[in-house]
């Protein structure tokens, strides 16, 4: 980590969607394992989101990872809808992804927050407006958990501005127990986060031209100063979302930052030619190292 902030050996991978087909389990050592991370499922009654996330599902568990782990944006949306609009969201995905056969850890997106967005009278006062919705049905907002020898740290990228509207930040509660879990690690143990809003990122260069900068809503504000504190740690692997695009930003052959599509591609109104299609990532783990791929599970509009 210490040749983090270095970019100038920084390379740049944009990938699409490779093979529909099913990953067959790979065989590994005993510290390696497998986890997928799904983000931008944006779960609904409508546009049959509900069949296509159970593809999703279907395919994750003929693959059997260790476990899944979520990028936010689960459901759409609480920002901006009544109680009980978002009342019934919650409870559909929570309904649906019961049918995972491994556990499940989730990271809270900016359609998971209730209310921000709301115009109506007394509703911050709700004792589960913004995200106590989340937390009091799938749980903290920030947390970290060990598996096989790694460390795995899931952020809340979300931040309300003073306008009354998200950007992405890492508050300061989590920058000091970010500092505390640190002190726990040893400085060798490989680290994984999972966000929603990305740390880096290529596409408002890539797609709005190189001098262009990010709008405050799509990348976090202090990155650097988060990232900062990894410096002296073994941060090996980045995980985003929010961007329905799929990029790998591997720093110095250290760090990847990667940008992890959309279960859900364009809202559940994916075509045929769009890019990347639905999917989800596939991380296999062999002891420090990792490779991972991009699954495209197959699922077609039926209204397309």
């Amino acid at each position: 980590m210490k040749n983090l902030f270095c970019i100038l050996g920084v390379s740049l991978l944009i990938l699409t969607a490779c093979n529909p087909s099913v990953p067959k389990a790979q065989e590994q050592k005993d510290d390696g394992f497998t986890f997928a991370f799904l983000t931008d499922i944006h779960l609904q009654p409508e546009l049959s989101a509900v069949e296509g996330f159970q593809q999703a599902i279907d395919t994750i568990n003929t693959i059997n990872p260790d476990f899944v782990l979520t990028g936010g944006d689960l459901v759409m949306d609480a920002l901006d809808q009544t109680y009980g609009r978002a009342d019934s969201l919650y409870k559909l995905y929570q309904e649906v992804s019961g049918g995972f056969n491994m556990p499940v850890y989730n990271t809270v997106g900016n359609h998971e927050v209730y209310g921000w967005h709301r115009d109506e009278e007394g509703i911050e006062e709700h004792p589960e407006f913004g995200k106590g919705m989340f937390e009091k049905r799938l749980g903290e907002r920030f947390y970290s958990f060990d598996h096989k020898g790694w460390h795995f740290m899931v952020l809340d990228a979300v931040y309300l501005s003073e306008n009354g509207y998200y950007i992405g930040m890492i508050d300061d509660e989590q920058i000091g127990w970010l500092k505390e879990d640190l002190h726990k690690v040893g400085k060798e143990t490989p680290i994984a986060i999972s966000v929603h809003i990305p740390f880096i990122t290529s596409q408002t260069q890539l797609t709005k031209g190189s001098l262009e900068a990010n709008p405050e809503h799509l990348i976090i504000h202090n990155a650097r100063e988060v990232l900062l504190h990894f410096w002296e740690y073994n941060l090996k692997l980045v995980l985003q979302g929010h961007l329905h695009f799929l990029e790998d930003i591997n720093v110095n052959n250290q760090v990847h930052f990667i940008t992890a599509g959309a279960v859900s591609a364009k809202w559940w109104n994916n075509k045929p030619q769009d890019t990347p299609e639905e999917g989800f990532l596939l991380v296999h783990v062999d002891g420090d190292d990792f490779e991972w791929e991009y699954v495209d599970y197959g699922w077609t509009p039926p209204h397309r």
